[in-house]
């Protein structure tokens, strides 16, 4: 067996999710697979996110977002999310509100609405700590994984060699 870093971190289970972003006046949505619970009380979601994207200026401005659980079927909404040459994402697909006013995917399993709690520094992301202010559950269904995307993100090509013999 001789798996890259890349293949080996994707054996840490995570899911895939649309975060919607808004500052009130707009929105925006991104893919993210970097998402967990990190609290019970109260209830704090970690997501983790790139502060090069427009997304992020989002983020920090409103200080809200909705996590959305992609299911096993929806592979093409989790590659429509994660492009980054879109005028307008969130065009052509159905979205609701709940108490923060983030922007919620109807098509997903169930969200999260949150408001941001604060951020850390992690490498080349940031990670924003939400508290969870509401939740639902939209419909059952099996999550989508992060392995089962594959090369979706091209992030094999993000890593800098450090490990199976590479230099740092």
């Amino acid at each position: 067996m001789n798996e890259t870093l890349p293949e080996l971190l994707k054996h840490i289970n995570t899911g895939v999710y649309v975060i919607g972003v808004s500052d009130g006046e707009q929105r925006h949505a991104f893919t993210a697979a970097w998402v967990m619970q990190v609290s019970f009380n109260p209830p704090l979601l970690a997501i983790s996110i790139n502060p090069h994207n427009y997304s992020y200026q989002l983020l920090q401005s409103g200080g809200v977002c909705s996590v959305n659980v992609l299911s096993q079927q929806q592979m093409a909404i989790a590659e429509h999310f994660g492009r980054n040459d879109l005028s307008d994402k969130m065009a052509g697909f159905v979205w609701q509100q709940d108490w923060t006013g983030a922007p919620v995917l109807s098509a997903g399993l169930a969200y999260f609405d949150c408001r941001v709690s604060h951020y850390a520094d992690a490498g080349d992301h940031k990670i924003a700590f939400c508290q969870v202010l509401a939740a639902k559950k939209l419909r059952d269904g099996k999550p989508m994984l992060y392995v089962q995307t594959g090369e979706m993100d091209g992030g094999s090509q993000l890593y800098k060699k450090g490990l199976n013999g590479h230099k740092p």
